[in-house]
């Protein structure tokens, strides 16, 4: 199994430019909830709880991380809990009201995205490996620690493997 650093190496190597860091710290998380809030019909209650595909994705996805970190798994799992709570209130929405938050947030999410690799200059990195997919909002998480001082070791370590984020031409030059 891969390791926390070969997953963030992996993953940082197509996200460099700080433009396309940035627009994955809004992109991301908004295609995340669009899934949680998609994936949220049909869906049942059941001892309070809204079960739906959105819960047992989104319970597989916290086990991966757990597996793969601990701190980064509660985390993200906390992350996941609040997108599903958001996903079974807009599931009980009417269907219009569900559905276009669900795919405008879906839509938009991906056009950030792109963006941020036009920047880049290079393709999203699940085009190469699908477990970018789920690797991405770790990323986000990992990339925010580490701008607050966190985690300090596993950034260097990415680093040794990917070089650091670039600075822009004209930050390098002002």
């Amino acid at each position: 199994m891969k390791t926390l650093t070969d997953h963030l190496a992996q993953y940082a190597a197509y996200h460099r430019d700080p433009r396309n860091l940035l627009t994955h710290f809004v992109g991301i998380p908004l295609i995340v909830l669009a899934v949680a809030v998609l994936l949220s019909r049909p869906g049942v209650e059941w001892a309070g709880l809204w079960l739906s595909p959105a819960a047992l994705v989104s319970l597989a996805a916290a086990i991966f991380y757990l597996r793969l970190d601990l701190r980064y798994g509660l985390l993200m799992s906390a992350v996941l809990l609040l997108c599903v709570w958001l996903g079974a209130g807009l599931a009980n929405a009417t269907t219009m009201l569900w559905l276009s938050v669900g795919v405008g947030l879906f839509v938009l999410g991906w056009i950030i995205q792109f963006v941020g690799h036009y920047f880049e200059g290079r393709k999203p990195a699940f085009v190469d490996d699908l477990s970018g997919l789920i690797i991405g909002p770790l990323f986000v998480a990992a990339e925010l620690g580490f701008m607050l001082g966190l985690r300090e070791p596993l950034r260097l370590a990415i680093e040794a493997r990917v070089g650091p984020v670039r600075l822009r031409e004209s930050a390098a030059h002002g």
